[in-house]
């Protein structure tokens, strides 16, 4: 099989689509950070924190960030790697989760504080200087007294 083909199969499995229900063993996590070597920190929602690796056929073919929602499925093999990587969420899954009453309110809180914070924490550059508009009484009849002006430039000074 080609390089080519290998990861257009691989892309598909780790997105896939159909809609298949999580199994009982399987759980939704969210990514908190990259820990390198193909291994993440993600949290429940109950608020417990392990690492999960990313299995090897997903390798070099699928990049998850931080504040994706991914599918787990527990290991028995490692103490500090506890799970794997099954699916990787994608906004439709997310939605179809919803709707079946499957997914996990506590990400459904985090998320409105996500998008709070991100708004809150908009890059400022100091750099340049900044230009606020001052509205008061005077400069709004200075305005009409250019308008008048105007008018009288057109009429020909009449």
């Amino acid at each position: 099989m080609s390089k080519v083909t290998k990861r257009k199969h691989v892309m598909n499995e780790a997105l896939w689509d159909d809609y298949e229900l999580p199994k009982e063993n399987q759980s939704i996590v969210k990514v908190l950070k990259s820990r390198g070597n193909n291994l993440h920190e993600v949290t429940t929602p109950t608020g417990e924190e392990y690492l999960v690796s990313m299995p090897t056929k997903f390798r070099k073919n699928i990049w998850v960030k931080r504040g994706d929602y991914i599918l787990v499925e527990p290991i028995t093999e490692g103490d500090k790697v506890k799970a794997e990587i099954v699916k990787i969420m994608n906004k439709d899954s997310i939605k179809y989760y919803k709707e079946n009453n499957l997914w996990p309110k506590e990400f459904d809180d985090s998320r409105k504080q996500d998008v709070e914070l991100n708004e809150d924490d908009l890059f400022v550059n100091t750099n340049r200087v900044q230009m606020t508009q001052y509205h008061s009484e005077t400069d709004s009849s200075d305005s009409s007294d250019d308008s008048d002006s105007n008018s009288e430039i057109e009429n020909g000074g009449k």
